[in-house]
């Protein structure tokens, strides 16, 4: 059975076993690194052990950039993904898809983004994505959120497990997000967590 829930410090070893099962040398900092798309590339191909270091940091100290869900099955820890206050996340909302979309601007004060996903390769096309979704749907609300949002891209079958880092649209709409603008291909979806949670 998968089960999904918010991640704490005590997770950090699983979560980084996770990444490395997966050859994700990011760590999920990708987003909040501040360097050019080399420096990037430089860093997680010689320098992966710093992002690690960044992503157990973030964990430990509950800053804005360190919340997460981790999925489990088995005992084990076969998923994540990161959530963040769209605030602590710019960088994902400064992509040419989204920079200046109308549906992006305005009051931004407790919106929340659903910004990426990794499953074990074991686990993946088995729910693993949906648990997470779930759990983070609830775990924004928990913390304040009024919306939360996701970013995914529309991949041409068949899509490669590679290409849904940051969500599958069908998933996302099967757990009640919609779509608020952008691009067909590169929607903006939301989800307002201001209503009573669904009996």
């Amino acid at each position: 059975m998968i089960t999904a829930r918010p991640a704490n410090p005590a997770d950090a070893t699983a979560l980084a076993a996770l990444f490395e099962a997966t050859g994700s040398s990011c760590y999920c900092r990708y987003f909040h690194f501040e360097g050019d798309k080399n420096d990037w590339l430089a860093r997680c191909a010689l320098e992966p052990d710093q992002n690690r270091a960044e992503m157990v940091t973030a964990l430990e100290s509950g800053s804005d950039d360190g919340h997460g869900i981790a999925a489990e099955a088995d005992g084990s820890v076969i998923g994540w993904a990161k959530i963040a206050p769209a605030y602590a996340i710019k960088k994902a909302y400064a992509q040419r898809y989204y920079a200046r979309l109308p549906t992006l601007q305005g009051d931004r004060e407790g919106v929340w983004l659903l910004a990426c996903f990794l499953v074990h390769p074991d686990w993946r096309r088995k729910g693993t994505s949906r648990a997470l979704i779930r759990a983070a749907i609830e775990e924004a609300r928990r913390l304040g959120a009024r919306s939360l949002e996701a970013l995914p891209s529309q991949v041409a079958p068949p899509a490669r497990d590679e290409e849904l880092f940051t969500g599958s649209i069908e998933a996302l709409e099967k757990e009640g997000f919609g779509r608020a603008g952008g691009d067909p291909a590169y929607p903006v979806m939301r989800i307002d967590l201001t209503s009573e949670k669904p009996t």
